[in-house]
């Protein structure tokens, strides 16, 4: 008797110590025009939903949240797959050569839907304090390039680096000083070079019309 009990409280404390295997482990980004520089971190994690993958901010990515470690090549994502076709194409090619200088570009955001890139506006005002602040670093959505899939935020740092100096080749340019992660497409770039860079969005004449 005292054999076989000790053997049944051993495998209830076996069955108490073990530890979940039901936990979530999938996260994803959230991701605003700031980028991972800037006041708030984009790839910040969260558990993933049931059945949407929603971010902090209740973005999914159906519009527009992008989850970690998404590239430029992934189809099934559609803040990839919104993009402008030449400019996903620009982008395709710069990453393929970049890969061979050992530089992977990740998408921290790109096509965004109206709707979410109004949220991220009325966050980005309580996150700033005013309208005027928020202003700097997310556009409404009726000007956002990124609602009309001309925009895109590359990191990391390396990637945004390598595009610094690169870019234009491929018709890829900084646009904004205060974003050096947020590029567009202009392909007179390739022959020119880049434009003179906005200090932000509120610079932007697109932004004031």
């Amino acid at each position: 008797m005292v054999v076989v009990g000790a053997v049944a409280i051993g495998a209830l404390v076996h069955l108490v110590s073990r530890p979940s295997s039901t936990a979530p482990t999938d996260v994803i980004a959230h991701d605003d025009d700031r980028g991972s520089s800037g006041a708030a971190d984009p790839q910040s994690p969260r558990r993933r939903g049931a059945s949407e993958r929603a971010t902090r901010s209740g973005g999914t990515v159906t519009e527009g949240a992008v989850p970690l470690g998404v590239t430029v090549f992934d189809d099934e994502i559609p803040a990839v797959a919104n993009l402008r076709p030449d400019l996903l194409g620009a982008l395709r090619q710069a990453a393929t050569d970049a890969a061979e200088d050992g530089i992977q570009f990740v998408v921290n955001s790109g096509w965004r839907s109206a709707q979410y890139q109004g949220q991220l506006l009325r966050e980005a005002v309580v996150e700033y304090g005013s309208a005027e602040e928020a202003a700097r670093w997310v556009a409404a959505p009726d000007k956002s390039a990124h609602v009309s899939g001309d925009a895109v935020d590359i990191g990391p740092s390396e990637a945004s680096t390598w595009l610094s100096e690169h870019g234009a080749g491929y018709g890829l340019c900084q646009i904004y000083r205060n974003e050096p992660w947020h590029y567009e497409l202009r392909p007179e770039a390739a022959d020119h070079g880049c434009p003179p860079q906005y200090a932000d969005p509120t610079e932007d004449p697109r932004t004031q019309q």
